[in-house]
């Protein structure tokens, strides 16, 4: 339940501007948290909270410390809900599970993506993050994640709620 990212307006400026956005990741980095259901991952699943999960609430002082970035996502999608930097570590499997039950779509930015076996599966469909490549699935259907290589995989994440028009069309993947 992939979806063409070219569909959605937000994607040629998220990726036009990737390394700048990769940078204010970068300077907070140390500050990522474990992500609170730990019993969906194995090793270690950090993020940083921009807006927070599910509907989107600002957290001011981490929207202070990346404001390119927050401000970015935003004006381009104001229909956000949750706002985030997110690292899978080294050796990490988020286990398959279902998202929030919402109207919303998710985003990935890749950030940093190591070469190897780091994927996404969203229902019978795998895909791999691209440095500076917007990647837009439906975090309802049954998904996993996986990092099973030496190094980081980071990425932007947010959910949004789509234009009515777009989130009918077919996803990529829905006859795998």
């Amino acid at each position: 339940m992939f979806y063409d990212p070219k569909d959605f307006a937000f994607t040629t400026p998220l990726e036009e501007n990737w390394e700048r956005i990769r940078d204010e990741f970068l300077a907070v980095r140390e500050e990522l948290i474990e992500y609170v259901e730990r019993d969906l991952y194995d090793n270690s699943w950090k993020t940083f909270m921009m807006y927070s999960f599910p509907h989107g609430e600002p957290m001011p002082e981490n929207l202070a410390k990346c404001p390119f970035t927050s401000r970015l996502v935003h004006e381009l999608e104001p229909s956000h809900g949750v706002i985030t930097f997110s690292i899978l570590q080294p050796k990490t499997t988020i286990k398959p599970h279902e998202g929030y039950k919402a109207d919303f779509l998710r985003c990935h930015l890749g950030l940093i993506i190591p070469d190897g076996d780091a994927a996404l599966r969203v229902g019978n469909t795998t895909r791999k993050w691209e440095t500076g490549k917007v990647m837009v699935f439906d975090d309802r259907v049954e998904h996993s994640a996986w990092n099973l290589t030496d190094k980081q995989r980071s990425v932007l994440l947010f959910d949004f709620i789509p234009d009515p028009a777009v989130y009918k069309t077919a996803p990529q993947g829905a006859n795998a």
